[in-house]
């Protein structure tokens, strides 16, 4: 199923979207959901044409876990090793948006680069999951571009300027909560020109090891996100450019780059 978050008539609501059109196709349908898509819910049979609503990021997160290098050609392409343990960061919620809003350009960085990725949507509440227990707490997932100013990467010790300011992680268009996450293949194009094309199989370390090794230190709480790594092709954006994120089995994520203010 995939779970959509959109705004209506200034209501925010979820629905589970019909049809086999892509955004902006005029030919998908959101079921509205009574209460929230984590718990059990039903659909009310309200329906509304997703070109009658306004697409919002998926899930509101309340911490976003990037993973960095866990493709092995993309650590290569920046002269950068393959890390021991996966190296952890965080995106900041206010970093957030969703397909059709816009990344602002920050007015600190003269090099700003795309970075797609499969996001993994927690489902319910889990700290120090088991292996074996890592589906029970996937609600489902999502594209991703953890959008980087790589000058400030570079400079900066800590990457929080660099992967968290402000428009910096689109997240969408929905959440699929049926996928196998295992091999499936993973695009950019900027204004229509393919950039990235790679595999989700081709991750060093899978979504079980992430988040086995991101609970062994944190609760991860419904609607949190776990971003996994990007395949290489990563490369600059710039005032104008139209990025589009596809993922197999889940959709297509877009954004407009503007200069901010």
């Amino acid at each position: 199923m995939r779970i959509a978050r959109f705004s209506i008539d200034g209501n925010v609501a979820f629905g589970a979207v019909e049809g086999d059109g892509t955004v902006g196709s005029g030919d998908l349908v959101l079921d509205i959901i009574k209460g929230i898509p984590y718990a059990d819910f039903e659909l009310s049979g309200t329906k509304v044409p997703l070109s009658k609503v306004r697409l919002l990021p998926p899930v509101l997160p309340n911490k976003v876990v990037a993973i960095g290098r866990n493709y092995a050609e993309h650590a290569a392409e920046l002269g950068n090793e393959v890390p021991d343990v996966p190296v952890a960061f965080f995106k900041p919620t206010t970093s957030v948006i969703g397909s059709g809003d816009a990344i602002e350009y920050p007015s600190f960085s003269n090099e700003v680069h795309y970075e797609a990725e499969l996001a993994v949507v927690i489902g319910r509440m889990c700290r120090e999951v088991p292996r074996e227990r890592v589906k029970d707490v996937i609600f489902g997932y999502t594209c991703a571009n953890d959008v980087t100013a790589r000058d400030a990467q570079k400079r900066e010790k800590q990457w929080a300027r660099a992967k968290g300011f402000d428009t910096s992680c689109p997240l969408g268009p929905w959440v699929e909560t049926d996928l196998d996450p295992r091999d499936l293949a993973i695009q950019t194009t900027v204004n229509g020109e393919q950039r990235q094309l790679g595999r989700t199989s081709e991750m060093i370390r899978s979504i079980e090891d992430l988040v086995v090794h991101i609970t062994e230190a944190m609760t991860l709480l419904p609607g949190d996100v776990i971003l996994t790594g990007t395949p290489a092709g990563v490369g600059p954006l710039h005032v104008g450019d139209e990025v589009a994120v596809t993922i197999e089995g889940i959709g297509t994520l877009t954004n407009k780059v503007i200069k901010r203010g």
